[in-house]
């Protein structure tokens, strides 16, 4: 017989870290680990939107350091997890480099803003680039020095978001609407 999903431990509002401490639902850390888990999700449904393989595979190797991330904002940083966690390290950020400067080669020079758009999978990649921008901004706002990689790794990532939805666009022959300041 499977385990119930539900423990009702949370039902007055709080929760545990990975170490015990007992925490508000409300609780930047929490709000940081759950906006991570909301980007893995929308990876994966944009992951599903795509068929170009090898950009599949990118978006689950991504997919799996958001896990690493959101176990890593999961712990209270003032105790020792009793389990091992993952690490990030800069290779994770220089792959989503590569990737950058290889999608960009092919892509045209940007003189504008672009508007989000021109195809609903073009469209969901800037979602989850903006997602990823709030994730980001959740993770700042712990002021977490223990780390460092987290931040930059979310900040690459959205750049890669980014040009992926540019690529994307590219590929489907979708129209790049240049945002034009009403003036």
């Amino acid at each position: 017989m499977s385990s119930k999903i539900y423990t009702k431990t949370g039902d007055s509002g709080s929760t545990s870290l990975l170490g015990g401490t007992k925490v508000l639902k409300s609780d930047l850390r929490i709000e940081a680990y759950g906006t991570v888990d909301e980007l893995n999700s929308y990876i994966g449904l944009c992951r599903d939107l795509l068929n170009d393989e090898p950009v599949k595979t990118i978006l689950r190797e991504v997919q799996d350091r958001l896990f690493t991330i959101g176990s890593s904002l999961a712990c209270d940083p003032e105790k020792s997890p009793k389990m091992k966690i993952p690490d990030l390290d800069e290779h994770d950020v220089v792959l989503l480099e590569k990737e950058i400067d290889r999608m960009n080669e092919v892509l045209p020079e940007m003189k504008n803003f672009i508007l989000p758009g021109g195809h609903p999978t073009v469209s969901h990649l800037h979602i989850a680039r903006c997602v990823c921008r709030r994730a980001e901004r959740s993770c700042v706002r712990l002021d977490d020095k223990e780390n460092p990689m987290i931040i930059k790794y979310l900040n690459r990532l959205s750049d890669y978001l980014f040009v992926l939805a540019r690529c994307t666009a590219q590929l489907l022959n979708a129209e790049e609407i240049p945002w034009k300041a009403r003036i």
